[in-house]
């Protein structure tokens, strides 16, 4: 492997077969491996900065801004935003890049997605590896049942009231930046002004479809407006994930805690799990070359 840092090429476009046009950052050369990192919400390629610079070494490494986030396609229908559409953009993006199967590593939302991916297309995924995303059997359970989870969640729910988008872009974007600043973490550090310009950038472009993938989920607390979790009746035996599952989870994530990690071998037959009690829900920041270190230990184990 090549210790020289590559350069990472934005401004790629992807026209897929389902109609949606997602926009990519990538490193290194076609060809290789194809290793694919999947963003969350409120973020978009640039999580994967530190990843990109890393794993386009050795591989094709590529960075999409899912479906409503950043340059790609942001469509106005919540609808649009379901499980399997985003699903179908992934599919077609490895398809469209010329694989016929991909290495996984996904964060937040983007590993909710790829849960998903593995579960209903598992020749794809070569290996997934998760990074505080829960398995979305376990995060039902524990959204319809289980109080510390339930409150931890609450967040979601206002997200997917009416206006939220609105309230999220007042003063600048400050609540956007109070994700980043929360979650029972100290300041940011990482959050510094460079990056702080990037983020900023991104959410100008709107932020109507980041907020409308809590809106088209089920996957919520209940209220007494909407039952959530609490109405899904899901069979465990559709949930098992037959590629190889490696996990980086940051402990102190207090949106996300590490109970939600009990219980995952009933799922995950090939699994690995790594667990950094310091870390928080934004890791891949705080700790991106301990993170690229685990990434490279786990792909290969």
């Amino acid at each position: 492997m090549s210790t020289a840092k590559v350069q990472i090429q934005s401004g790629q476009f992807a026209q897929l077969p389902n109609g949606t046009r997602l926009h990519y950052a990538s490193a290194g050369e076609p060809g290789r491996p194809l290793i694919l990192f999947v963003h969350g919400f409120p973020e978009f390629w640039y999580e994967w900065v530190a990843q990109l610079e890393e794993f386009g070494t050795d591989y094709f490494a590529v960075a999409p801004d899912l479906r409503g986030f950043n340059l790609s396609d942001m469509p106005i229908d919540p609808a649009a935003y379901k499980a399997r559409h985003i699903v179908d953009d992934l599919q077609g993006l490895i398809t469209m890049l010329g694989y016929q199967q991909a290495i996984i590593v996904a964060h937040d939302w983007g590993g909710a997605v790829c849960w998903n991916l593995a579960i209903a297309l598992p020749r794809l995924v070569e290996k997934l590896v998760i990074i505080n995303s829960p398995h979305p059997y376990l995060f039902m359970q524990a959204l319809a049942s289980d109080p510390v989870q339930q409150a931890a969640s609450a967040y979601m729910n206002w997200l997917r009231q009416p206006g939220s988008e609105q309230a999220l872009e007042k003063d600048n974007f400050a609540l956007m930046e109070g994700f980043f600043q929360g979650m029972g973490q100290p300041p940011a550090v990482w959050f510094d002004t460079d990056t702080r310009s990037k983020y900023q950038a991104c959410w100008q472009r709107g932020l109507h479809g980041g907020v409308n993938y809590y809106r088209a989920s089920p996957m919520h607390p209940p209220t007494s407006q909407a039952t959530g979790a609490q109405r899904l009746e899901l069979n465990p035996a559709d949930f098992c994930v037959q590629p190889p599952v490696r996990i980086i989870w940051g402990e102190a994530d207090q949106a996300l805690p590490a109970s939600l990690l009990t219980g995952l071998e009933r799922f995950v037959p090939d699994l690995q799990i790594v667990r950094i009690p310091e870390g928080g829900h934004w890791v891949i920041h705080e700790q991106p070359e301990r993170v690229n270190a685990l990434l490279r230990q786990l792909i290969t184990s």
